[in-house]
């Protein structure tokens, strides 16, 4: 991901503002980062911003020397192509990425999507063991009239979702 200010440099910073409840995300290289920290020399966070550069940095150094065991793939090549090498380079760099997916998709977790079909057999299944729960419960307490027709709706309901 290329600055947002020079557009010549790989962005290493990540500035997060908040102004009148909207959120505005800057992505910055060292060198401009530089520049803008000495534009908000006065306001008072001044120290965490520095110090965020400087961790910024010893992050950048670590990430330059990761390398994915299998594939040789490097976390930098990642950073410039946004594309993995193999399979394994999600565990090589597990670190790294999990914060990145879970800001990318809101969680770290793929649950992916359920098939239309499947839905609707997984509310067949559930309505049927209500079924036999309600048909369980009848017996138990004798009302074997109610049992009968449960045990009836059972067998419809089976008889129409097959």
């Amino acid at each position: 991901m290329l600055c947002d200010i020079c557009h010549k440099n790989i962005a290493t910073v990540h500035l997060t503002e908040i102004v009148n409840s909207k959120i505005a995300e800057t992505h910055i290289c060292q060198v401009c980062a530089q520049a803008k920290a000495g534009q908000i020399a006065q306001q008072p966070n001044v120290s965490d911003f520095l110090s965020g550069l400087l961790s910024a940095n010893i992050a950048k150094k670590e990430e330059q020397s990761l390398k994915c065991p299998a594939c040789g793939f490097n976390y930098s090549d990642f950073k410039k192509k946004g594309r993995l090498g193999c399979g394994r380079c999600y565990s090589a760099f597990k670190r790294q990425l999990l914060p990145l997916l879970k800001k990318i998709h809101g969680t770290i977790r793929h649950t992916g999507k359920v098939p239309l079909d499947a839905v609707g057999s997984s509310v067949q299944e559930v309505k049927l063991k209500d079924f036999e729960k309600q048909l369980q419960r009848a017996v138990e307490l004798e009302e074997y009239e109610d049992a009968a027709r449960i045990r009836d709706e059972i067998k419809k309901f089976q008889g129409g979702h097959k």
